[in-house]
């Protein structure tokens, strides 16, 4: 039982990988372009009753929950690749999510847009716009829902833009990935305290995978200086293929001025069917958990999601997704001043769910 536990991990809320969809334009003389996306619309409803927007000059609350047609995360990328050496192997990657529920011609977003080297004896070294590797590494038997549904660290956390990565060739299964994104103090305001200088944050972790077992252990930066608070995220995740179409994931992550988190879940895949299931306990830590005693609020939550999804054919499969987080507040860091303010915001969720269809090419 060679298939690797990732693979089957994310068979349910891909449904259909967009590796295996993508359509080869051109493949001549060493040099391959395939083109690669994805269609998907939906209706969704619940989650965060009320979100905070600026009107005037003023910080009001708008309706957040109720039903809405929505694009699901719609993309559409081009993949190329062009052989330099018999080892070595140029590669990009340019990929667009456009909003496809409205006429929106500012809703357009590029995302895992970067250009790399890949040797097979000494692995890749890529830059660009990509997730954190702490996704690659420690969360991604968790990242199988399509909208919400991951409480670990994900990739768009100090991820995406200005980033320089490597991946260690797969040595008998063990795999090191090592990145940094680099924020410049170009454009702030001059002056002494440090404000202009440039951060870089660093992310990393290794995998070890073997036949139906894979373990994984990987950290990320938050640094003040990039937005964060400080303190580094530290995770641990092991997923396990029991039987073909059924496996089970547990991980452990720890942030010491914000959470730590416990999470276990399973995918069964059967057919054309596949179903996702999802549990974590959240404990408060540090500044969050003495916020929230002094307002009197819980410094813990439980929070669970669970997915099924039908293929309908190779390209087209339908979904449906529920999430719970059990969240009433959330700590948010001011930093706009020369001091950071901690206060937390009332958040007042309400089961999310998620409907829809996406066609892949």
């Amino acid at each position: 039982m060679k298939k690797t536990l990732l693979a089957t991990a994310i068979a349910g809320a891909l449904g259909v990988s967009a590796a295996a969809q993508a359509a080869t334009v051109y493949d001549q003389d060493g040099t391959r372009l395939d083109l690669y996306g994805r269609i998907a619309l939906g209706i969704q409803g619940g989650g965060e009753r009320t979100e905070t927007a600026s009107i005037d000059g003023q910080d009001v609350e708008l309706k957040a929950n109720g039903t809405e047609f929505v694009d699901v995360l719609s993309r559409f990328g081009l993949r190329g690749t062009q052989r330099i050496s018999d080892d070595l192997t140029a590669y990009g990657n340019f990929e667009l999510r456009p909003r496809l529920d409205e006429v929106n011609r500012d809703g357009q977003q590029v995302r895992n847009s970067f250009l790399g080297l890949r040797s097979n004896a000494f692995g890749s070294v890529q830059a660009g716009n990509f997730d954190n590797f702490y996704l690659n590494t420690v969360a991604a038997p968790f990242d199988v829902y399509i909208n919400q549904g991951l409480e670990l660290t994900g990739g768009g956390f100090q991820g995406r833009g200005d980033s320089l990565g490597y991946i260690s060739p797969n040595l008998e299964g063990f795999q090191v990935y090592l990145m940094g994104k680099h924020y410049t103090g170009n454009g702030n305001v001059a002056g002494s305290d440090g404000s202009n200088s440039s951060t870089i944050n660093t992310a990393g972790g290794a995998v070890y995978e073997v036949d139906a077992l894979r373990l994984a252990l990987g950290y990320t930066q938050d640094r003040v200086s990039a937005g964060g608070i400080g303190e580094n995220v530290y995770g641990g995740s092991a997923s396990y293929e029991f039987v073909p179409g059924f496996s089970g994931r547990l991980a452990y992550e720890y942030q010491d001025d914000r959470e730590d988190k416990i999470g276990v879940g399973m995918t069964y895949a059967i057919n054309e069917w596949s179903f996702n299931l999802d549990y974590y306990r959240i404990e408060s830590q540090g500044a969050q958990k003495e916020l929230q005693r002094a307002d009197g609020e819980s410094t813990s939550r439980n929070a669970w999601a669970a997915g099924a999804y039908y293929k309908v054919s190779s390209n087209f499969d339908v979904f449906a997704e529920v999430y719970e987080a059990d969240q009433d507040t959330i700590l948010d860091r001011d930093t706009t001043g020369s001091e950071f303010t901690d206060n937390l915001r009332d958040v007042r969720d309400n089961v999310y769910w998620l409907v829809g269809a996406r066609y892949h090419f």
